[in-house]
């Protein structure tokens, strides 16, 4: 009996037990979740240490293990001020299963500790369960921001540069989110230039609005500061401000009115001071650019021996100046480092040796050597033979080019000119000069020589053979003949024809007159219609060619890429001969209305950009001859009438096919 009792109370105890176990077993199957990663912002929490400069408008994620029950999650989480452990609102979301996101209903006090609390309890879809934790991080120092800022209404926080400002109205409204400390206030605030301002504090308390004291520069491009000095009224710091803005144009006229022909001689003399008074001293060749030094140019020198009769016409000095200025040039050239007959591109102006223009380019420049060629050929036929004295001239400027070895520039009898030879290096700089650009006349000159020659091949199987000689499109109204689409820089309507004269020029590939006066129109109107939204643009305001620029020196042609809103004065009124109306125009607007700026010493600068508020204070000599050349065509022809009455120059003609 006693064994059947104790046998009984085994089993009960037995059965118990496995009760227990299967209990046990039950809560082991629902198991734990855990948090892979805990983050305000792009911060992560860390879970033994503060956390510092959280910012005080975070997004808390927190990322499971496992899938998480929203709802039980919810009432589990708060988050509290460390100091008096009072709670903000939350706004609990789950993008996922296995993330929930929380932010605050209002911002975090700067620089305070909060903790972000989860307490322990069943979190899992399936009941697992969380052990709680808590995050304890502390907010970022408080920061003076710029809620808003406005020119003359015009968002500057998210514009890179705000352009046509009025120049004598702006004005700027600066927001900020902190009241701010007024202590030296105007200090904190810069304009450059311009720098002469009224800051007043708003009644908020928060906001300043600031305005010049006198008109801005015009067409100027303006830098605001505003420095990091500026606090908040509570000691919060600021970041600083740095933005820009572009004024409009003031169109009222700067200069007192004269008769365009007044205006027309005024342009040339002033312009023919670059050649004549900036000339270098030594050699009487012209600087490459104002403040070169040494550095003379060949081309460049060559348009300005073209001037010499134009100045001589005109009365800016007298024939006897010319002629001593003339024999300086010569003298130089007769002993200058030469390449088979062709100087460089650049010369030291006092030791007549070269400055090379690039690594292999230190030799032969042709196409430079053919502009001094053209302006040496209209010079000699200025000259007269029956005084002693000219006609010493004469002679020397026929050896000069009787020397110019062109065929040699055939590399070996290809039919195709060579742009560059080099002593070191011999064709290195592997430079075909191939049309349709500023080269014809390259090829023209190498036409007229009689001691060598290159023959018509040359011209026709050379100049003319690239897959962009010939065009025939259409472009804004006006067909053109020959180069790239709507034509190239405009220098190409220039170089070539300051003595060659394009009137009813032609030959198998082109009419001349056309070409150029085409290409001029082409270039006009891209800038009337203006597809590119570049600022102060018109039909007073054209002319895209190669010049200087804001970011240095550079082609503009209207073309993507190439027009960055820079206009070039030598463009418009180089193209006198073919366009005088528009010209004039042009002219006209750039002396009155922008004189101020534009016009200097030597006549106008080389280029001005008001898109970028940008204005030059260069001269060039290649874009200062053709200005005073080109105009005196459209005046009286004397440049074209010289190069035209040359007997090499009919010879050329015939050479290679041309006739008027």
């Amino acid at each position: 009996m006693k064994k059947s009792i104790f046998i009984l109370l085994l089993l009960l105890v037995a059965v118990t037990q496995l009760q227990s176990c299967k209990k046990e077993n039950d809560n082991s199957d629902k198991g734990i979740v855990q948090i892979n990663k805990a983050s305000a912002g792009n911060t992560t929490l860390a879970k033994d240490k503060t956390t510092e400069e959280v910012v005080t408008e975070p997004t808390f994620t927190i990322e499971w293990s496992s899938a998480i029950d929203l709802a039980k999650a919810s009432v589990r989480i708060s988050l509290k001020k460390e100091t008096d452990m009072s709670g903000l609102g939350l706004q609990i979301t789950q993008p996922d299963p296995l993330k929930l996101v929380i932010n605050t209903e209002l911002q975090l006090a700067y620089q305070t500790t909060y903790l972000l609390s989860l307490a322990p309890g069943s979190y899992g879809k399936n009941g697992e369960m969380f052990a709680g934790i808590s995050y304890r991080f502390t907010t970022e120092a408080g920061k003076l921001v710029i809620s808003s800022i406005t020119v003359n209404g015009s968002d500057m926080l998210n514009q890179q540069i705000i352009r046509e400002v009025p120049y004598d109205s702006a004005f700027i409204e600066v927001k900020f989110n902190e009241l701010l400390n007024t202590s030296d206030l105007t200090s904190h605030f810069t304009l450059l230039p311009g720098n002469n301002l009224s800051v007043q504090l708003g009644a908020d308390g928060k906001s300043v609005v600031i305005k010049p004291n006198s008109p801005l520069g015009y067409y100027t491009k303006h830098r605001l500061l505003i420095s990091a000095q500026l606090q908040s009224v509570n000691g919060f710091t600021f970041n600083g401000f740095n933005g820009y803005f572009i004024t409009n144009l003031d169109s009222t006229d700067k200069f007192p009115p004269m008769s365009d022909d007044a205006l027309l001689d005024l342009v040339q003399l002033q312009t023919f001071r670059y050649f004549w008074d900036y000339g270098h001293p030594q050699s009487g060749m012209t600087r490459e650019r104002f403040g070169s030094g040494e550095t003379v140019t060949t081309g460049g020198s060559g348009f300005g021996v073209m001037t010499l009769p134009i100045a001589v016409e005109r009365g800016f000095i007298t024939r006897e100046q010319a002629m001593n200025r003339l024999q300086m040039i010569l003298n130089f050239l007769s002993t200058a480092d030469r390449f088979h007959g062709a100087w460089p591109h650049w010369i030291n102006g006092s030791t007549g040796k070269t400055i090379p223009f690039s690594t292999n380019d230190n030799g032969a420049d042709l196409v430079e050597t053919s502009y001094m060629a053209a302006g040496l050929l209209t010079m000699r036929q200025y000259l007269d033979f029956t005084v002693p004295t000219e006609n010493e001239l004469i002679a020397q400027i026929n050896t000069l080019l009787s020397e110019i070895e062109w065929d040699w520039f055939t590399r070996g009898g290809q039919d195709v000119l060579y742009w560059h030879w080099s002593p070191t290096v011999g064709w290195a700089m592997n430079m075909q000069v191939k049309g349709y650009n500023e080269a014809l006349i390259t090829y023209f000159m190498a036409a007229t020589s009689e001691t060598f020659p290159v023959s018509a091949s040359v011209y026709h199987n050379g100049w003319a053979s690239s897959s962009y000689f010939i065009n025939g499109k259409t472009f804004y109204g006006h067909v053109l003949p020959l180069g790239f689409d709507y034509g190239g820089p405009l220098f190409f309507a220039h170089y070539s024809f300051l003595g060659l004269n394009p009137t009813n020029l032609s030959d198998q590939y082109a009419n001349y007159w056309t070409q150029n006066r085409n290409h001029t129109l082409i270039n006009r109107q891209h800038c009337i219609t203006n597809p590119f939204n570049r600022t102060g643009y018109s039909s007073s305001v054209w002319g895209l060619t190669a010049s200087d620029d804001p970011n240095g020196y550079a082609v503009h042609e209207p073309v993507p890429g190439r027009d960055n809103g820079t206009i070039s004065p030598t463009a418009a009124l180089s193209s006198f001969p073919y366009t005088p109306e528009q010209s004039m125009e042009a002219l006209r607007f750039f002396y009155y209305k922008l004189g101020d700026k534009l016009w200097g010493e030597y006549g106008f600068y080389d280029a001005f950009n008001p898109h970028e508020g940008w204005w030059a204070d260069s001269y060039l000599a290649i874009d200062q001859g053709p200005i005073m050349i080109m105009i005196e065509n459209h005046r009286s022809s004397l440049p074209w009438n010289l190069f035209m009455s040359a007997p090499e120059t009919q010879a050329a003609m015939n050479k290679l096919g041309f006739s008027r």
